[in-house]
This record gives structure tokens, C-alpha cells and sequence, in this order.
């Protein structure tokens, strides 16, 4: 996730690149074509590209609407993770009955959990997890999920088992066993409205056309100016087009909040607060220290 104090214009002409290098080239080029080699097919009317202009914004702002919403709802989903590990830990810690015996068990049951997110966090970015949660599962827990073709749903049956077996050995009563369990449930929940936005994604249309249609429109953007512009053509259509660019490109990177790339919901980041708050509760002096950001990016 880009922080809003690097939100500058000279970062943002970095983002957009060789598409809006090549537009002011191309615009030059059309101004001096006009001026010193007049020829009639550039003189084309400014009206039907007011309306092109005008339908493609509002073609862009559709699309970009639609990004938007799938990257907040990714968001959202990750806020209710967040709250529910917490209330998991807590509920571990407070309604699974302290004895000596218990204790390892609620030690496990918290830190599977910091093991559940960091796996859906690689599950969803396609990455490998087995490195990532290898320090929060004890040996044997690994080779169970291991091979697992959705290794954090495999982590959380694992847990609902050994909830399974503080039942049986007494640790928590009906009630208790009950409460945790419906957190289990908010966070398969969660983690199955994630693994839709993965694997949904906009039609291919919604990516393919609205940039076909912003580079074609910046091509002719200069030809329709030139004639009322002249040697101000390049500055006119270089800040329309500059617009046009960021508005294809943003609604572009925002449509798919889970491809580890700089405006994506910062995962990486949410995991660890959960991380840090978990190990709070196991009463770890020195937790682990939050993620910061590289390059004003927040992972």
C-alpha cells in the first residue's frame, strides 16, 4: 500500500512512465508536423473528442469504481482477521482452563494462529508458506499440513481438532468450546470471501479495453488540439493524457488486491500486528517489531 505522504507528482510521473514519455514525443511530433508540413487530415474537430473524452471518463470511472471496491472489501475482510485473532487469543488464553497441562496446548493453540495468517497471507500472494510458519508449528504439526493443497485451511482444522481434544480432557466446557469455535468459523468465513477476490477476478474485458481505449484516445488527443492549440499542444494533451494514464493505471492495479505489488492491501503488515499482538498475550518480552515501510510502500 502506497502511504499518502509519498503521494507526490513526481512520483506518480515515475508510475505512469514510458506510456505518458511516449505520449509527449508523439505530441511534439503532431505540433511540428502541423507547423512546418500542414496537411488536412489533422484537422480534425474539436467536438467528437469532447465526447470521446467524456465517454471514456466515465468508462474509466466505472472501472476504477469497481477496482476500488474489490481492493476495500479486501481490506475489510483483513480488518475482521484482524479483530478475530485477537478475540481468539484472548479466549484461548481466559476460557480453556490454566493448569499445567493446559498450557502448552493454549501456547499452541495461539501460535497456530500467528501460522494461520501468515500461510493465508502467502496462500493468497501464491507464494510458498512453509518457510513463513515453520518457527510457529511444532515439527509434527508441519508434516501434517504439508502437501496440504490449502495449507491455512488445513491449519485451522488442525486447531479445531486440538480444541476437539480440550473438550475431551476437560480444559473448557460446552460454552467455551462453543465461543471459540464460532471464531473459527468467522475466520473460514473471511478467508473463503479472500480466496473469491483471488480467484474472481474483473472480466478480462474491464482491464483489456479501457487501456486500449486511453492509449487510442491520447494518439488523437493532439491531432483534434493541434488546429486551436498550435505550439501549445504538447502541454494541453501531455495533462490530459497524464490523467487519462494514472486513471488506467491505478483502476489496473487496484482490481487485484493480493499480487504482492505496491497498491495492494499491505498484508504482510497485518500479519504482523496480529503476530505482535498474540505474543503479548504469550507473554513474549521482546515481540516481534512492526513492518515498516520500504520506499514509502507499506507491504
Amino acid at each position: 500500500m502506497v502511504l499518502p505522504q509519498s503521494a507526490r507528482l513526481h512520483r506518480m510521473l515515475r508510475y505512469i512512465g514510458w506510456p505518458l514519455a511516449l505520449l509527449f514525443v508523439w505530441d511534439i511530433v503532431v505540433t511540428l508536423t502541423y507547423v512546418y508540413v500542414p496537411h488536412p487530415w489533422l484537422n480534425l474537430p474539436v467536438l467528437p473528442m469532447s465526447l470521446l473524452g467524456s465517454a471514456l471518463a466515465l468508462f474509466l470511472s466505472f472501472r476504477n469504481n469497481s477496482a476500488y471496491a474489490r481492493w476495500w472489501e479486501a481490506r475489510t475482510l483483513w480488518g475482521a482477521m484482524v479483530n478475530a485473532s485477537r478475540s481468539y487469543g484472548r479466549e484461548v488464553f481466559f476460557l480453556i482452563e490454566e493448569n499445567p497441562d493446559s498450557k502448552k496446548l493454549r501456547q499452541e493453540l495461539v501460535r497456530r494462529q500467528i501460522a494461520y495468517v501468515n500461510a493465508l497471507r502467502c496462500h493468497l500472494r501464491r507464494q510458498p508458506c512453509m518457510p513463513e510458519i515453520a518457527d510457529f508449528l511444532p515439527e509434527d504439526r508441519m508434516r501434517d499440513v504439508e502437501g496440504a493443497a490449502n495449507v491455512p485451511n488445513a491449519i485451522l482444522n488442525g486447531t479445531g481438532g486440538l480444541l476437539r481434544d480440550a473438550r475431551r480432557a476437560g480444559w473448557v466446557d460446552a460454552y467455551g468450546h462453543v465461543q471459540i469455535e464460532s471464531l473459527l468459523v468467522d475466520m473460514s468465513n473471511a478467508q473463503g470471501g479472500m480466496e473469491r477476490i483471488k480467484n474472481t477476478p474483473l472480466p478480462r474485458e474491464y482491464g483489456y479495453f479501457p487501456t486500449l481505449f486511453v492509449h487510442g484516445f491520447c494518439i488523437l488527443l493532439p491531432v483534434g488540439l493541434v488546429d486551436s492549440l498550435t505550439i501549445f499542444t504538447p502541454l494541453a494533451s501531455t495533462a490530459v493524457g497524464f490523467m487519462l494514464l494514472a486513471m488506467d493505471r491505478i483502476g489496473a492495479d487496484l482490481q487485484d488486491p493480493f499480487e504482492n505489488r505496491a497498491h495492494d492491501v499491505p498484508l504482510t503488515s497485518i500479519c504482523r500486528t496480529i503476530q505482535i499482538d498474540l505474543e503479548h498475550l504469550l507473554g513474549h518480552v521482546a515481540p516481534a517489531k512492526p513492518v515498516q515501510p520500504v520506499k514509502n510502500v507499506l507491504w
